[in-house]
């Protein structure tokens, strides 16, 4: 109990003690603003942020994989985090997600899950996580032992660890290679870290990913240039960004993405230099995926 009450996150907001007697208009504009001291708080953190994308890159570049962990909110995160990096990155098997409880445990709360360590050894065994991996803990609270668990396993395979929490001076923080640990401050509702904790969270995830996925060459400009085709929208949006990336037409972005099989790289290789598909390709390999690098190559 005395724990617990030292963390920020489980702190009373002395702001709405009165919660229950607030209008709605009142109640969300205290939510908003609550939410605007979490970005604020999130851009001291920014010099840990760095720190945890520079080894993300390294770690995708030496074939290893990004592992987050959690529970409940945060452990959804994760998840959520790791799936769109698929579609929108071209991914396949870089990002993964894990969550105290399972696959059941994304729908509905599995509770005391979070509370075991040794679930969270056999879940990355489960995944056959090694030294080449880097685990990222996610705990609002920054003491769940699951997480904890995980960093000790990962730790002793000789793998990088970082964590993202909403506390300071964390018992996880202490542990990890790279902690990123940002001071969310009091919920709204007393303890409820689904509210600024979890914005916080998915702020930062959302850092980690894009900007270490832009590190590696998946976007061009401002363009999501690796994005998957797997539905109509996504075709469409194949199309608009190679009409962006070359200021061609559609009919030109059309002819040049059914050569490629709706890849984005190569269309906009193709059109800005009037090679091949093959052609395109060997460029892009030679410039590790970057479409500037492949552009500028004699």
């Amino acid at each position: 109990m005395e724990e617990l009450n030292n963390l920020a996150t489980e702190k009373r907001n002395e702001k709405t003690k009165d919660l229950d007697l607030l209008s709605i208009r009142e109640i969300i504009t205290i939510m908003n603003q609550e939410d605007l001291n979490v970005v604020a708080a999130v851009k001291k953190a920014l010099p840990q942020i760095e720190k945890v994308i520079e080894v993300m890159v390294e770690t995708l570049k030496n074939k290893g994989r990004i592992i987050y962990i959690g529970a409940g909110t945060s452990g959804r995160t994760g998840i959520i985090d790791a799936v769109e990096c698929d579609p929108t990155f071209g991914c396949t098997d870089e990002f993964y997600g894990l969550i105290a409880g399972g696959y059941g445990a994304i729908f509905k709360a599995v509770e005391g899950a979070e509370d075991n360590k040794q679930l969270a050894v056999e879940d990355l065994k489960q995944i056959n996580f090694s030294a080449k991996d880097l685990l990222i803990g996610i705990a609002a609270s920054g003491r769940t032992p699951y997480v904890i668990g995980g960093i000790e396993y990962a730790k002793q395979l000789g793998a990088k660890t970082a964590c993202v929490c909403c506390n300071e001076n964390t018992a996880i923080g202490k542990i990890v290679d790279c902690p990123i640990e940002v001071n969310a401050g009091p919920e709204v509702l007393t303890g409820s870290t689904r509210l600024k904790s979890g914005t916080c969270q998915k702020i930062i995830v959302n850092m980690l990913s894009t900007t270490s996925m832009i590190c590696l060459g998946k976007v061009y400009k401002n363009l999501m240039v690796d994005v998957k085709a797997t539905n109509e929208k996504l075709v469409e949006r194949c199309h608009r960004i190679v009409m962006e990336a070359t200021d061609c037409d559609y009919q030109t972005a059309d002819a040049a993405l059914k050569k490629t099989d709706n890849k984005c790289k190569e269309a906009i290789v193709m059109i800005l230099l009037g090679v091949d598909y093959d052609k395109a390709h060997e460029k892009l390999v030679k410039a590790d995926g970057f479409v500037r690098k492949a552009l500028d190559l004699k």
